[in-house]
């Protein structure tokens, strides 16, 4: 389940300009030496070594995605990266459904209608933490109408958590038969 967490966007902002850096030059570094190596064991000199070269940065790929999977993922100056990534997986999860969702708050569904809230909230957060101001400008009229709705219908409008149960109810109450 996630959650909806205060970040102050430019802090964010910093924080993943520096893991993005770190981990490019890792990359980096990771391909070169891997690619050196691969030419200086198994190529000839003068000679085509494409392919040596190729190999070294695919191994470098995949020792990256596990660097990233088994360490960098886990470590503090990742945490505005690793926040971000699931924030925008966490919207693309309800962006899938969105047509359902669209119906079931049509229908006055609760599960839709927080759904689309927590769509709102979380498209707000990421809007600001990526500094795009004019993608928020045309959300507001849409997610204030919205928060009107479940006003009126009593409704809990501080929906910062994601359930996977409401995309799931969404999905079975209004998927195309």
């Amino acid at each position: 389940m996630f959650e909806i967490k205060p970040w102050d966007a430019g802090l964010y902002r910093k924080q993943t300009r520096r893991s993005t850096l770190i981990v490019a030059v890792t990359f980096l570094a990771l391909a070169m030496l891997l690619s050196s190596l691969a030419v200086m064991l198994l190529g000839t000199p003068g000679g085509d070594n494409f392919r040596f070269n190729l190999a070294g940065v695919i191994a470098a790929v995949l020792a990256m995605a596990a660097l990233m999977r088994l360490y960098f993922w886990s470590q503090p100056w990742m945490a505005a990266a690793v926040y971000g990534w699931q924030l925008k997986r966490s919207l693309m999860s309800v962006t899938n459904v969105m047509h359902q969702v669209t119906a079931g708050v049509q229908a006055r569904d609760p599960a839709a209608m927080k759904l689309l809230r927590f769509y709102h909230l979380g498209l707000t957060q990421m809007h600001r933490l990526d500094a795009n101001s004019s993608a928020q400008d045309s959300l507001t009229r849409e997610a204030d109408e919205h928060l009107a709705q479940m006003q009126a219908l009593g409704l809990d409008t501080e929906q910062s958590r994601l359930d996977p149960a409401w995309i799931e109810a969404v999905k079975r109450s209004y998927s195309e038969r």
